[in-house]
């Protein structure tokens, strides 16, 4: 029996040669691969000795050749195949241990192109796909972490074709990967991101228990290691609808820097949100907000979730708890509740993974953009269109409200008094509609608006949602600004007495 292995990741490598070595297997590598093998002790057999070449043009031909394709790729079932192997003089080769050149650590550490292009891996991918392609034959390996694996499946005579099978996909998914980040990098560099083709990969982190519903399936992927870095379950299980549910929650809580901030949501939604002394605070003036949609809802921590707020928390049911950490007294608090869910990213504050690129599903495809993002100095630089300019309490309730409303459902108005919302209109046909909406609910729930500050994350098309809000009481407002009529909004901000700025840019959420 013959194994090749050449890899990038020498991780475990040389146990894993050893390993093989004592199963009977001669051992075939290449260029550094083989220079380590050798350093320990290893008794490993050069590629240029099965090819009879030497390693050509600085090592981008050595393994394309017919010594190596041939003794992967010939099948072991078929005489012919057999017979021409044998008259070449092609040894079979049995196991293929490979992974490529580190294309992403490259463009992570340099611009340079010519590097760049030298760490595209050639020989590696072909000899992985030919492996994968003649599965059946032989067993191919391209991830460190199923060495043992695979050693314990030869050692128990139980590399069964469903086992190779696994292989072969996990192989072939290894070089999809490799060249759509290839593909997408070349884009990147040369057609601002936007090629003639688009490459979404994911790695799987878990699947759900279903989808949306019960009769869809589910799983969650990551694009980088985000998630296996950054969320880890303490009770319960994810599903599909808590993970939209948490990314929601964790956008708003997270896009405060370090600042105390807890948000409430519900079907992606915000119910509630504030930033207060401390997060306990924090959570019971969001909890004002709209303490009917909470009851079952989702909420996100930015700091960590004590035993004080988790008794707090407790008081209703909430299916949901996101926080940056959680000690272990509070976790206690819900060792009897049996539904709540609680995940953690074991970091001081929550993070964000900060894609570069978002894209939504539609029938038959999908649209891809650049990601939106709300920039920390867009209500700092606001313009003043009016002719009252905004206390500094009003500017930190605008920056709240803006960047809620800029992270939820279109149409959309929020009013935030005091570091709290106390109002939201949201996922509206109509502007007017929102701002209504969102008084009227401020109203059901008792809360007094009067002072607040609001935020539309799109321009007034008209000066009635301006009326209506010094109607209410609003003394602040922000807004991108763009209409035909800003002249009539100015002049009703004026008219109220109100302070209104035009932050110029618009930040619409389908």
């Amino acid at each position: 029996m013959r194994a090749l292995i050449s890899v990038s990741d020498k991780s475990g490598v040389v146990e894993f040669a050893r390993e093989l070595e004592k199963l009977g297997f001669e051992i075939v590598s290449t260029g550094g691969t083989y220079k380590l093998l050798k350093e320990k002790g290893v008794k490993a057999v050069e590629i240029s000795e099965v090819t009879k070449f030497p390693e050509m043009f600085d090592g981008r031909v050595k393994t394309l050749n017919p010594m190596i394709h041939g003794g992967i790729l010939h099948r072991r079932d078929l005489p012919e195949h057999v017979a021409t192997a044998k008259e070449h003089g092609i040894t079979g080769i049995d196991l293929v241990c490979v992974n490529l050149y580190p294309f992403k650590e490259t463009i992570a550490r340099t611009d340079d192109f010519d590097e760049i292009i030298e760490n595209i891996d050639i020989g590696g991918p072909a000899m992985v796909r030919s492996a994968a392609k003649n599965f059946a034959d032989v067993l191919i390996v391209t991830d460190v972490a199923d060495y043992d694996h695979v050693l314990e499946r030869l050692r128990k005579g139980e590399d069964t074709p469903a086992f190779r099978r696994d292989l072969m996909i996990k192989a072939y998914e290894h070089t999809a990967a490799y060249d759509a980040m290839i593909a997408n990098y070349m884009n990147s560099r040369f057609h601002n991101g936007f090629g003639q083709k688009q490459f979404i990969v994911g790695e799987k982190v878990f699947d759900t228990r279903y989808g949306e519903n019960p009769h869809q399936k589910g799983a969650l992927y990551e694009f980088e290691d985000f998630f296996t870095k950054h969320f880890k379950a303490l009770k319960g299980e994810a599903s599909f609808n808590n993970m939209t549910d948490i990314n929601g929650a964790l956008k708003i809580a997270a896009s405060f820097g370090k600042a105390p901030a807890v948000s409430i949501i519900k079907h992606a939604n915000p119910c509630g949100f504030a930033i207060c002394d401390n997060l306990y605070e924090s959570y019971v003036e969001a909890l004002k907000c709209d303490p009917i949609s909470a009851f079952g809802g989702v909420v996100a921590i930015n700091g960590t979730l004590d035993k004080q707020l988790a008794e707090k928390i407790n008081e209703i049911f909430t299916e949901v708890i996101i926080a940056a950490n959680v000690d272990a007294e509070a976790l206690e608090v819900f060792a009897n509740k049996k539904r709540i869910k609680i995940f953690t990213q074991e970091s001081d504050y929550l993070q964000l993974a900060n894609d570069a690129y978002d894209f939504k599903h539609i029938d038959g495809g999908f649209v891809y953009q650049e990601s939106d993002k709300v920039g920390d100095n867009e209500v700092r630089d606001a313009k003043q269109v009016s002719q009252k300019a905004a206390t500094e309490r009003e500017m930190k309730d605008l920056e709240i409200a803006y960047k809620v409303a800029s992270l939820t459902k279109s149409n959309c108005v929020v009013y935030v008094k005091n570091g709290a919302m106390v109002a939201i209109g949201m996922g509206m046909t109509s502007r007017v509609d929102a701002a209504k909406c969102a008084l009227e609910k401020a109203k059901e729930s008792g809360l007094d608006v009067t002072g607040s500050a609001m935020a539309s994350e799109a321009f007034f098309p008209f000066r009635d949602s301006i009326d209506a809000a010094a109607k209410a009481g609003v003394s602040a407002v922000i807004e991108p600004g763009g209409s035909i009529r800003d002249d009539e909004v100015i002049a009703a901000a004026d008219e109220h007495g109100m302070s209104l700025y035009f932050s110029e840019v618009r930040h619409f959420l389908h």
